[in-house]
């Protein structure tokens, strides 16, 4: 580079310099604040943190809320409706069929009005039975079904009879049939929980025991292991009981029927019977 350029450079910059002041102008100071305006900023301070506290949204609305945070509805189980319970209609056939043989059979009973006891307790069409045979009475006189009624005088007649003409022969005739449950409004076995009991709807009678003329009497007890006459012949009744009754139960089934024999006519699937 020609060193009259460089020198010219020169002269221009020296010149350049020798019009720019020493010190360049100074920012204007901040006003004093007085102590007023001080308490008036800290006030406007606070009304802002009270806004924002009042439109601030509760708890469990703040977005980024745990869904586990907010308390489930309480669920109550479903009640389950409690069953429907009626009394069965007679069939007028059936019913008419039914007094029919219970008379040639020589029982003696009366027709009652139907009963309804609530809660399923009741008969259609009751009878109070008498004498389940010609001499042979019930004791004391038991409302049941027809159904029932019959089943009770062809089982004394077929079965009981002829098992005391043979072990009971010096006993004398058989006389009485002396019942510890007829009609009656419970529950099985007289529990305050569980199904409604056959008596309940007259399909059912408990024996307690048998009297005969010279006043012997043979009462319902377990007797498997008793090799009397007098065990011989419950033994034999109760047997032959399941093929009058579809339930027989006897003083080896449990607690509840140790002192008399259970029948009742309860309808089953299949013609199936319970008999122990």
């Amino acid at each position: 580079m020609p060193l009259r350029f460089l020198a010219s450079l020169l002269s221009i910059l020296l010149l350049a310099g020798a019009g720019l002041p020493e010190k360049g102008p100074l920012p204007e100071k901040k006003p004093a604040t007085t102590e007023t305006e001080k308490q008036a900023g800290k006030s406007e301070e606070k009304k802002e943190e009270k806004a924002v506290e009042k439109n601030a949204p509760p708890a469990d609305e703040k977005p980024g809320a745990a869904a586990s945070d907010a308390k489930p509805d309480t669920v109550k189980p479903e009640a389950r409706p409690e069953p429907v319970l009626t009394i069965k209609p007679e069939d007028q056939k059936e019913y008419a069929a039914c007094l029919a043989d219970l008379k040639e059979i020589g029982a003696t009973f009366k027709e009652e009005a139907r009963i309804d006891d609530g809660k399923g307790c009741g008969i259609d069409k009751p009878l109070t039975l008498q004498t389940v045979l010609p001499g042979i009475t019930l004791k004391p006189e038991g409302k049941m079904r027809c159904e029932t009624a019959l089943e009770l005088a062809r089982w004394t007649k077929d079965a009981v009879l002829p098992a005391a003409k043979v072990a009971l022969e010096n006993e004398g005739p058989l006389t009485t049939i002396n019942q510890a449950s007829s009609y009656i409004c419970r529950l099985r076995n007289n529990t305050a929980n569980g199904k409604i009991s056959e008596h309940a709807r007259g399909n059912a009678i408990d024996i307690a025991s048998f009297s005969f003329k010279n006043g012997k009497s043979i009462e319902i007890q377990p007797r498997d292991e008793d090799s009397t006459l007098a065990g011989a012949f419950q033994r034999a009744v109760t047997a032959t009981g399941c093929l009058y009754f579809e339930t027989v139960l006897d003083p080896g089934s449990d607690e509840a029927h140790e002192n008399h024999l259970h029948f009742d006519v309860i309808e089953r699937k299949g013609g199936y019977r319970y008999c122990r």
